[in-house]
């Protein structure tokens, strides 16, 4: 007996993959079709992303699926959030979409608040703030008088860009456009008000649709060099974390996620926005979700910091794979030197291991000696991390939180996911790693009707894929190490 196959693109910011998902009597089983570094260039002297690259892609995997005469009833696509391009009057893409780690907006944000007092944007987005935000990109254009901006038609974010060339239609969905810090997520529609004080153009800004929205058959000319037919293109959760969350195997309430990649997404699910006081002061963020739900969380630095350590080493000539560097951090000693994950200079790509360096001299503290103590340093103060914005959520939402679950790659870092459960004193359930596309699967098939609801579609995770267990373990060290932690940080 056949099942029921969708596809999903699920684009992070260091790869991309084609995953089949088959329905089939309450379980899902999941393929990987295609695999692909995501492209990245400078031009003169900005960093962007490989549209084309990227576009190329996605057809090779709808090729290879094509080709295996898999019937689709379902394609979608999840990417990273705040990145946007933009569309013409003729409906050509005009030029590549910026990376959020480009330097054009260091010091915008700040700006802005001359212009906007920063309680006024929150109160009109919810968002917390951070300069990648497209809000902030996007008036980094209009100061520099960008030459897309002032011929664009339309503004769509990356996955929207995906779905247009899809099918044509020019449209954003809800948990993407929530990440851009325009959108008012009290009232569901774009915060025109304040962005005309801003300046910002509105007229260029998409109708915003709902997650799970069916946005029409494949185009004829791509169905034709594909080699398939008119699938359906849908529009699941387009963020990736929003799709991660969808597919966190939890029951009850008393339970939180970390969606655990380049970014670590920490945060609740709630039916409606905490946009006060208290939420502004923790920075925390309202970002949309599955059904219309919210997203409440922080963004945190993440495994970045792994991956930056990691290329620069190779830099250095020595070639490690994440498993390597895992096991060297566990033979290092603990809490030597601690950092701040979200020290703004982390944010750009380059040279990592010498800005730690330069954090633990800022705040009089060793520096690493060894690759493996960088990594330790960075993994024993994400841990740290998770347990102030554990206490922070609680702390806003009056309630306790007793379970964490950790999705993604990320959550395959067994050392990360037992400090998890010793810094919070909370039990750690890891898994499943293919989060994002699982959730990208479960929503499309909602969409269809083939699953009934989000709860149905979260009985059928649990009932398809493993996870692993953590209790935690001695505290002590790590209340000594969190109170250092805050005493360096100041947070």
């Amino acid at each position: 007996m056949a099942g029921t196959n969708f596809l999903a693109f699920d684009l992070g910011a260091e790869s991309g993959r084609a995953v089949v998902g088959t329905l089939l009597n309450g379980k899902l089983e999941l393929n990987e079709k295609h695999r692909f570094a995501n492209p990245t260039g400078r031009m003169l002297g900005h960093l962007h992303w490989n549209l084309l690259q990227q576009w190329e892609e996605l057809k090779t995997g709808l090729r290879k699926v094509a080709a295996e005469k898999i019937q689709l009833a379902g394609i979608g696509v999840d990417t990273w959030g705040v990145d946007f391009g933009f569309i013409g009057k003729n409906g050509e893409i005009l030029g590549n979409p910026y990376h959020y780690r480009d330097l054009r907006t260091n010091g915008v944000m700040e700006k802005t608040f001359a212009r906007v007092p920063r309680a006024d944007i929150f109160q009109a987005t919810g968002v917390q703030f951070m300069s990648i935000n497209s809000l902030y990109q996007m008036l980094a254009m209009v100061q520099a008088q960008d030459w897309p901006l002032q011929h664009a038609e339309t503004m769509l974010f990356v996955p929207d860009l995906f779905n247009y060339l899809f099918t044509g239609q020019r449209k954003s969905e809800f948990s993407i456009a929530s990440t851009s810090q325009m959108y008012d997520m009290r009232k569901n529609a774009w915060a025109t008000e304040m962005l005309t004080k801003l300046a910002i153009p509105t007229k260029m800004l998409p109708e915003v649709v709902a997650s799970g929205t069916v946005l029409g058959p494949l185009l004829d000319r791509v169905a034709e060099e594909c080699g398939c037919g008119p699938v359906p293109v849908i529009a699941p959760c387009l963020h990736d974390t929003a799709s991660a969350v969808a597919a966190v195997p939890a029951e009850g309430n008393d339970w939180c996620y970390i969606s655990s990649g380049t970014w670590s997404l920490m945060g609740v699910e709630i039916p409606e926005p905490i946009i006060n006081d208290k939420s502004l002061q923790y920075n925390y963020t309202n970002e949309g979700g599955v059904g219309g739900s919210i997203r409440f969380l922080k963004n945190i630095m993440g495994m970045w910091l792994i991956q930056e350590c990691r290329r620069h080493f190779r830099k250095e000539g020595y070639e490690h794979t994440y498993a390597e560097l895992t096991q060297m951090a566990g033979r290092a000693k603990g809490f030597t030197s601690l950092i701040d994950p979200d020290h703004a200079p982390f944010l750009s790509p380059g040279e990592l291991p010498i800005k730690i360096e330069n954090f633990c001299r800022a705040t009089h503290q060793p520096t690493p000696a060894t690759r493996g103590d960088f990594i330790r340093t960075c993994l024993d103060s994400l841990a740290l991390t998770y347990r102030r914005t554990l206490e922070g959520l609680e702390d806003i939402l009056g309630r306790k939180i007793r379970v964490i679950h950790i999705v993604g790659g990320g959550c395959q870092n067994e050392l990360l996911n037992q400090m998890t459960a010793d810094a919070t004193g909370r039990l750690v359930i890891a898994g499943p790693v293919e989060g994002t596309a699982m959730g990208n699967i479960v929503v499309q098939a909602m969409a269809v009707g083939v699953v009934k609801d989000l709860a149905e579609a979260r009985s059928i995770i649990r009932a398809s894929f493993p996870v692993k267990r953590f209790e935690p373990r001695d505290r002590k060290p790590w209340d000594g190490a969190y109170a250092r932690f805050r005493e360096l940080t100041g947070k």
